[in-house]
C-alpha cells in the first residue's frame, strides 16, 4: 500500500560488503520541519514567558535601567592616576557593580509595579455604582489602572497581579445566610435555624475560621482546590448529566451540510486556538475593558482527561498532544493532527474524517459501548480500568484516548434547531448532554460532536473549568469557521489536500466477556439517567436585552425575578435558588452562588394585584444586583460555608449548622451563558449568526435546571431540564410559565408608560 511505503523512513540490506542503507528524503524532510517547528514553538513560548514574567514592566525597561546606571557610574569614574591595569580593574568593578545595581533596581521596579497593580485591582467600589454613573474616585482609579496595565498584555500577564480571594467574616456570612433562608422557612423553622447558627458562630466558627484564614495566606485561593476535589473529583455518581454540560452550534446558520468538512474546519480552528493558548497570545478577558479576569482555568482546556479512581478521580493534563481520537459507529480511530511539522489543513482533516466515515469495518467485541464506562458509576469504571486496561492493546488504545488533544464524535444522527420540527431543540440538547450514553467520552475535557447534517456541539467535563471557559473557545471556533476559513461552493473545506497523509489508525481492543458485562452494566445505569431527562428548549423573542435596559433594569435581574414568578406559579411555593456567578477577578477564582430567592423577590411575586408592584419589582431587582456584586467581589455565602465545613471534617468537629446548610437541595439551579467576545461577530451586519448557548442537567430530583443566554437585543434562549420521574416537574410547563412571567413583568412597565 502507498501509505505503508510512505511511512518507511529508512531501509537497510545486509550484504557481504556491509550494510546498504537507504534513507527516504521525504521522511527526513518531515523530520527536519518537525524539529524546526518544535524549536520555533519553544522560542515563542520562552519569549512570551519572559514578557509575562516581567509584566507590567517590559524587557526594554531593563535596558533603560542599565543605561542610566552605566551613565552615572562612568561619569563618576575618576581619570587614571596610577597604572593602566589598576584603572582597567577599577573600570571592570564599576561595570559589574552597575550591572548588579541596575538588575536589582529593575526587579524592584517590577515588584513595585505589581504591588501597585494588585492594589488597584483590589478596588471594587466601581462594581456597586449605578449603571452610567461613575464617581470621581472610580474615574481616577480607572485612569490609574489603564496607566499601570501596559499596552499589549498577553493572556497570563495579569496573573501575578490579581488579588487573592478574601475570606469573609463569619458574622457577615451567617447574617446573609439567615437573610437568604428567611422567606423559605416558617417562624418555628427559622427560629431553630437561628439557634443553630448562633451556636455555631459562638462555639465552633472561631477555630474553623482561623484555619481558613491561615490557608488563604498560604494558598493562592482558599476555595478552588477543595471545590475541584470535593464537589467534582470525589463524587462517585455518574458525571454524565449530573456534572457535564453542553454547548450548541449557531442557531439559524449551518455553513455546510457536509459532516466531514464542518468537522475539518472546526478541528483546525480549535488547533489555531490551542496554539494561541499555549503561547499565551490570546487577549485576557477584561471587565470594562481594563479589569482582568483570571485565565488559569484555560490552561487545561486541551490535552486533558479525568482519570477514574476508587475513592477519588484526578485530572491528567499533558502538553502538546499531536493526535485526536475519533468515534464513529462503534469504532475508535487515531488521527494525527500534524504533518511535516505543521497542523493539518482543513481540507486534509476533511479527507481524514471522510476516510473514517467511509470505513465499513465492524466494531470489535465490546468496542461499541466501551465509552459507557465513562457514563456510569465511577468505581466500576476505575476497577475495570485497573483490571482490563493496564496492559497490552487495551492499555495502548486507552492511552491513545486519554492522551489525545480532545475527542471527536462523528455522529450517525442529524440534530439542530429546526423551526418546522416540534421539539427539535429538545432532542438536540439531549443528544449533546448524553447522546446514546456510549458515543461520547465523558472523561475528556470536551467532546466535539459533528452531526450528519453539518451541525455541531460540545459536551464538556466540569471539574477542570467552568462553562465560560469552554464558551470562550467555542465563540472563537464558530467565528473562525464561518468568517475566516469558509467553504467552497460545493460545501467542502477550502484548499488542497496533501497526498500521502498517514491514514487514520483504527484502535485495537481485546475486551473479555467479564469486562463486556461491566460495560453493559454501566450502560444500563447511564441509560436510566438519560431516559429520565425531561428537556425543553425555548426561544423567547417577544423582547430582549434592548427593551429591558430601556426600563433601567439589569437583564439578569429581570430574568431571575421572572424565574421566581414562574417557580411560584409552577409549584405554588418558593424554593432555594442557585445562580452561578464568577469570582475570576481573583487569582484562581471559579464560581460563587447568588441565592436568588429573597424576601424582596417573594414580596414582589406574592403581591399580584398591588398598585405598588412595579416598585416592589425594582426593589427586588436592586437587591439581586447587590447580591450578585457581593458574590463577584468575594463576599458570597456558600463557598465560605463550604470551606468551613471541609475544615470541620478535617478537625473531626461535628457541626449541626453546617450539616444542615450543606444538605439543603437547590430545587431551582440557574446559570447565564455570557457572551465574551462580542467583537468577533457583528450582529448588526450578520443578525442570523447567533449562538444558542448551552445547558446542563437537573440538580435536584424534584427541581429544575435553567440555563439562558441573552443574544443581541431581541432574543433570550432558555434551556430547561428536569426529571420525568418527578410528578412535581414538567420542563415544557415551566418554560411556558417563564414566558408568561416575562410578559407579565413587561406589562408592568407598559402600564406605567400609559399612566
Amino acid at each position: 500500500m502507498a501509505e505503508a511505503h510512505q511511512a518507511v523512513g529508512f531501509q537497510f540490506t545486509v550484504t557481504p560488503d556491509g550494510i546498504d542503507l537507504h534513507l527516504s528524503r521525504e521522511v527526513l524532510k518531515h523530520i527536519y520541519h518537525a524539529g524546526v517547528t518544535s524549536w520555533r514553538k519553544r522560542a515563542i513560548r520562552f519569549k512570551n514567558g519572559i514578557l509575562t514574567g516581567v509584566y507590567p514592566a517590559s524587557p526594554s525597561s531593563w535596558l533603560f535601567c542599565h543605561s542610566i546606571s552605566f551613565q552615572y557610574c562612568l561619569s563618576s569614574l575618576l581619570p587614571p592616576s596610577g597604572s593602566s591595569s589598576d584603572y582597567m580593574t577599577m573600570q571592570s568593578h564599576t561595570v559589574l557593580s552597575a550591572v548588579l545595581f541596575a538588575t536589582g533596581l529593575w526587579f524592584s521596579l517590577i515588584l513595585m509595579l505589581r504591588y501597585i497593580l494588585k492594589a488597584l485591582l483590589s478596588y471594587h467600589a466601581w462594581i456597586f455604582e449605578s449603571h452610567g454613573k461613575m464617581s470621581f474616585s472610580t474615574k481616577l482609579w480607572l485612569n490609574l489602572l489603564k496607566m499601570f496595565s501596559g499596552r499589549r498584555p498577553l493572556l497570563y500577564s495579569f496573573q501575578a497581579s490579581l488579588p487573592r480571594l478574601p475570606v469573609p467574616s463569619v458574622d457577615d456570612t451567617i447574617r446573609r445566610y439567615l437573610e437568604s433562608v428567611h422567606p423559605l422557612l416558617d417562624d418555628k423553622q427559622y427560629n431553630q435555624m437561628e439557634v443553630l447558627a448562633n451556636e455555631f458562630k459562638t462555639d465552633q466558627s472561631p477555630r474553623l475560621q482561623k484555619y481558613l484564614i491561615l490557608k488563604s495566606w498560604w494558598a493562592t485561593n482558599y476555595v478552588s482546590d477543595w471545590w475541584e476535589e470535593y464537589i467534582y473529583l470525589r463524587g462517585r455518581n455518574p458525571i454524565m448529566v449530573n456534572s457535564n454540560f453542553y454547548a450548541m452550534d449557531l442557531l439559524y446558520v449551518t455553513p455546510t451540510h457536509r459532516q466531514a468538512a464542518r468537522a475539518g474546519n472546526v478541528v483546525h480552528a480549535m488547533l489555531q486556538y490551542r496554539r494561541k493558548l499555549e503561547r499565551g497570545e490570546l487577549a485576557p478577558l477584561r471587565a470594562l475593558g481594563v479589569v482582568p479576569m483570571c485565565s488559569c482555568q484555560m490552561e487545561r482546556m486541551f490535552n486533558t482527561t479525568r482519570i477514574p479512581g476508587i475513592e477519588t478521580d484526578f485530572v491528567q493534563h499533558l502538553s502538546d498532544r499531536k493526535h485526536l481520537v475519533v468515534y464513529h459507529k462503534g469504532r475508535f480511530f487515531k488521527v494525527w493532527l500534524y504533518y511535516g511539522g505543521r497542523h493539518l489543513s482543513p481540507s486534509e482533516l476533511e479527507t481524514q474524517f471522510r476516510k473514517i466515515i467511509d470505513d465499513n469495518t465492524q466494531p470489535q467485541p465490546g468496542e461499541l459501548k466501551l465509552a459507557a464506562l465513562t457514563a456510569g458509576n465511577r468505581v466500576p469504571w476505575a476497577q475495570a480500568r485497573l483490571k482490563y486496561f493496564n496492559q497490552g492493546v487495551n492499555k495502548a488504545s486507552l492511552d491513545a484516548i486519554e492522551t489525545s488533544a480532545f475527542f471527536l464524535t462523528l455522529d450517525d444522527e442529524a440534530h439542530g434547531y429546526d423551526p418546522d420540527k416540534l421539539r427539535s431543540l429538545d432532542l438536540y440538547a439531549k443528544s449533546l448532554l448524553h447522546g446514546k450514553c456510549y458515543d461520547r467520552w465523558f472523561d475528556k475535557s470536551f467532546t466535539l460532536i459533528a452531526y450528519t447534517n453539518g451541525k455541531l456541539g460540545v459536551n464538556a467535563e466540569h471539574s477542570w473549568a467552568d462553562a465560560p471557559i469552554v464558551g470562550h473557545m467555542w465563540e472563537y471556533v464558530l467565528a473562525t469557521d464561518c468568517f475566516h476559513l469558509g467553504y467552497t461552493d460545493e460545501g467542502h473545506c477550502r484548499g488542497e489536500s496533501t497526498k500521502g497523509l498517514p491514514a487514520p489508525v483504527k484502535l485495537q481492543w481485546d475486551i473479555p466477556l467479564e469486562c463486556q458485562e461491566v460495560i453493559e452494566d454501566s450502560y444500563m445505569v447511564a441509560k436510566e439517567i438519560a431516559d429520565d431527562v425531561d428537556f425543553y428548549g425555548y426561544l423567547f423573542d417577544e423582547f430582549g436585552k434592548g427593551l429591558i435596559k430601556k426600563s433601567r433594569t439589569s437583564p439578569d435581574a429581570f430574568i431571575q425575578l421572572a424565574l421566581q414568578l414562574a417557580q411560584f406559579r409552577d409549584k405554588g411555593k418558593f424554593c432555594l435558588t442557585y445562580e452561578a456567578s464568577m469570582t475570576r477577578m481573583f487569582r484562581e477564582g471559579r464560581t460563587e452562588t447568588v441565592r436568588s430567592c429573597t424576601s424582596d423577590s417573594t414580596a414582589f411575586v406574592r403581591r399580584t394585584h398591588s398598585n405598588h408592584r412595579l416598585d416592589l419589582f425594582r426593589k427586588a431587582a436592586d437587591k439581586h444586583q447587590n447580591m450578585y456584586r457581593l458574590a463577584m467581589t468575594g463576599s458570597g455565602i456558600d463557598r465560605h460555608l463550604f470551606c468551613l465545613y471541609i475544615v470541620s471534617k478535617y478537625l473531626n468537629i461535628d457541626s449541626p449548622f453546617l450539616k444542615k446548610v450543606l444538605s439543603e437541595p437547590w430545587r431551582l439551579s440557574t446559570s447565564q451563558t455570557p457572551q465574551q467576545q462580542l467583537n468577533m461577530v457583528d450582529l448588526n451586519k450578520f443578525p442570523r449568526y447567533v449562538g444558542a448557548g448551552g445547558g446542563f442537567g437537573p440538580v435536584a430530583d424534584d427541581g429544575y435546571g435553567v440555563s439562558y443566554i441573552i443574544v443581541g437585543e431581541n432574543l433570550i434562549t432558555f434551556h430547561i431540564s428536569s426529571k420525568f420521574s418527578s410528578p412535581e416537574t414538567d420542563s415544557y410547563r415551566f418554560g411556558q410559565n417563564i414566558r408568561q412571567a416575562m410578559l407579565d413583568i413587561r406589562a408592568l412597565f407598559d402600564q406605567k408608560e400609559k399612566n
